[in-house]
């Protein structure tokens, strides 16, 4: 059996920070149960979605969603070096500063906003150049779009004309306002946690990095982890932490993990046979997500990124880095709050220059664009579940979308304000017909019935194991497991509340923070 101070599962976002940080000091190895990051898609900005359903993506499915009359929502999730971070948006975002102050008051001491920020700070390196709220010098390339759209620009100003802030910073602490959305590339390519981190530290002898290589079991001594039991091309393996096993294997396969080594609801994992190790009814639970319906609009120019893969774009990439396909297709957007006395925004817009309806596989192939109202104040919690004790199988996604009513009112309202934007003088050289939901579609009742049948995830899935001090919490404010010891969960899945924008820095700064609490413990 090989030995290494620290075990690492999961290659995504969190696992590609920890592996360079841990190594820095410690023997590391790095368990992925994808491939490299070597297809060509992944660092093209807007070919990420041809990566759905292709062999770096788990393509997974929820339960039918009795809410959305019964459909199996798709959720990609990256199986491969850098995980989602290979395979999104690359929106940088940190969510509010109360979304970490209300972690603090949930008895997750050292989380609060102004405890984070020095973490997402030594992530970055911001191009603008530093400020009290960014950092420079980081692994973390953030930076403007190099060319944004044409109708990216009309958009903002828009939002301007229809009465709405203009915001030239979403991570400052204010988020209210519409702009431009700044990505994580560099020079006009995608800049992953795997590039960013985990590349870098692979030339240190200290970590090893093996892909193709699916965790199946963790092992214990009693109720000590001890190391876990993978399989590999094939062949089952074993290997031994002396230290700590990490999981970063994200909102789906942390819990799932834990569950089918005996960590969980004693009564669930009876079910499948499975030797309980530490009883913990929270694993699995309090999942959430953010929502996005996508209204879309016929574009009369040819200027959307319909036009993407002409020779001359391609052209353009390929010897510049310049050009629609540099587009991260979500270019801008913007924050509002539907109650004034909400702590934060509630409503996030994401705007694309093209038709992007059902994650692009129901987009017509003419010049369009999409206003995305997105629900970030979210009510409906769901879980993960096993069907099976075999670590193959994928567990059960039930997230119970819009199973609060106040769900479904902040999406309807999204759907008004985004017609109201797409109807100001800047955007009307460029409109042309309303294509989804459609000018029949007009009452509240008839958007909700819109909402019912095109509101897709926007890939966020959060909270499975979470961190807190209550009898549901997964893991404590040093995301140690509870019961166990040499065991953390560092991922998205330990947010005890989503936060309210989009969740790659977010975790990247889970990481960071967590890997600073292990050095020191």
């Amino acid at each position: 059996m090989s030995s290494y101070d620290y075990i690492i599962i999961g290659a995504g976002s969190a696992g590609c920070v920890l592996a360079n940080r841990l190594s820095e000091k410690h023997t590391v190895l790095l368990l992925e149960a994808g491939g490299p990051d070597k297809k060509q898609e992944i660092s093209i900005p807007a070919a990420f979605s041809k990566l759905f359903k292709s062999e770096v993506d788990w393509a997974y499915e929820t339960e039918p969603q009795a809410k959305m009359n019964n459909r199996n929502l798709f959720w990609p999730r990256g199986k491969m070096l850098g995980g989602s971070s290979s395979i999104n948006a690359m929106i940088y975002q940190r969510g509010h500063p109360s979304d970490y102050d209300g972690w603090a008051r949930l008895g997750n001491e050292e989380w609060g906003w102004q405890d984070v920020l020095p973490y997402f700070k030594k992530a970055q390196n911001q191009e603008r150049g530093a400020s009290a709220t960014h950092g420079k010098g980081g692994p973390l390339n953030v930076t403007d779009l190099r060319d944004p759209n044409v109708l990216t620009s009309a958009f903002v100003k828009a939002a301007q004309e229809a009465g709405f802030a203009h915001n030239n910073d979403f991570n400052d602490g204010n988020q209210e306002g519409f702009g431009q959305y700044q990505v994580t590339q560099k020079k006009g390519t995608r800049h992953s946690a795997a590039t960013a981190y985990l590349k870098p530290a692979l030339k240190r002898k200290t970590l090893s990095a093996e892909t193709q290589a699916q965790a199946t079991r963790l092992l214990f001594d009693g109720q000590r982890c001890t190391g876990v039991e993978y399989v590999q091309n094939g062949a089952t393996k074993t290997a031994n932490a002396n230290k700590e096993v990490i999981l970063s294997g994200g909102a789906i396969n942390s819990p799932q993990l834990l569950m089918l080594s005996g960590i969980g609801d004693p009564a669930h994992l009876g079910e499948f046979g499975i030797d309980v190790v530490m009883a913990l009814p929270g694993v699995g639970q309090n999942l959430q997500d953010h929502l996005a319906t996508m209204p879309t609009w016929y574009v009369t120019q040819k200027v959307s990124l319909a036009g993407a893969e002409s020779l001359g774009n391609v052209a353009k990439f390929l010897l510049r880095k310049k050009g629609l396909l540099t587009s991260n297709v979500g270019e801008a957007g913007g924050f509002i709050k539907l109650d004034p006395a909400s702590a934060a925004p509630e409503l996030q817009f994401h705007f694309a220059p093209v038709f992007f309806i059902r994650h692009g596989f129901d987009s017509p192939q003419e010049h369009g664009m999409t206003i995305g109202p997105t629900l970030v104040k979210v009510e409906s919690k769901g879980s993960i579940t096993l069907k099976s004790a075999d670590p193959f199988a994928y567990p059960s996604i039930q997230p119970n979308y819009l199973s609060a009513e106040a769900d479904m009112d902040i999406l309807v309202e999204g759907v008004k304000i985004a017609r109201k934007i797409a109807n100001q003088p800047a955007l009307k050289p460029f409109l042309g017909a309303e294509y989804t939901p459609g000018g029949t579609v007009q009452t509240d009742a008839e958007i909700r019935e819109f909402v019912r049948n095109f509101t897709q995830s926007l890939y966020h899935p959060v909270g499975t194991c979470k961190m807190g001090v209550d009898p549901m919490a997964v893991v404590n404010p040093e995301l140690k497991v509870h019961g166990v010891t040499g065991l953390r969960v560092v991922d998205a899945s330990i947010m005890p509340v989503i936060v309210n924008a989009n969740t790659n820095a977010p975790t990247i700064m889970i990481a960071e923070k967590a890997a600073d609490m292990i050095l020191a413990s």
